[in-house]
C-alpha cells in the first residue's frame, strides 16, 4: 500500500482536536472514544481494537496483539495516557507494524501537556514477520 503523509496529518489533528478540549489526564478508552469521533467526522475508515493472529512454528493463533486503532488499513494508531514514552511503548508500536505488515505507525500520549510532545511517528523498516 501506498503511503500518504496526509492521512497521519489529518490524524495528528484530529488527536490534536481530542486534546484541545479535553486536555491530559483522562483514560485512555475515552481519547479512543473521541478520536474515532473526530476520524469519523473526516470521513477515515477505521478499524478499532484490531487483532493481529500469531503465528508460531506453524500454528496459528487467532488471539494476539489488538491494535488500538488501524486508520484506512495504511496507519496503526498507539494510544496511550501515560507519565512519559518509554522503548517497550515504541517496541510494542514496531511489533504491531510488523506483525500487521503496515508501514507507518503513530504512537499518540495524550497525558502529555502539549500533544505535540506526546506525538511519535514511525515507520515499519524491518522485514516483516511471514505469516
Amino acid at each position: 500500500m501506498i503511503y500518504k503523509p496526509e492521512l497521519t496529518e489529518k490524524i495528528i489533528g484530529a488527536a490534536v482536536e481530542v486534546h484541545k478540549v479535553l486536555g491530559p489526564g483522562l483514560l485512555e478508552s475515552i481519547y479512543e472514544e473521541c478520536l474515532c469521533y473526530e476520524l469519523h467526522r473526516l470521513n477515515l475508515s477505521f478499524e478499532r481494537q484490531k487483532q493481529i493472529p500469531i503465528t508460531y512454528k506453524g500454528i496459528h493463533f487467532d488471539f494476539g496483539y489488538k491494535m488500538d486503532l488501524v486508520v484506512c488499513n495504511k496507519v496503526v494508531v498507539e494510544l496511550k495516557c501515560v507519565d512519559l514514552i518509554l522503548p517497550i511503548h515504541e517496541a510494542q508500536l514496531l511489533t504491531y507494524l510488523k506483525l500487521s505488515q503496515i508501514q507507518i505507525g503513530l504512537l499518540v500520549n495524550f497525558k502529555s501537556r502539549f500533544l505535540k510532545q506526546g506525538l511519535k511517528r514511525m515507520i515499519n523498516t524491518l522485514d516483516s514477520v511471514s505469516p
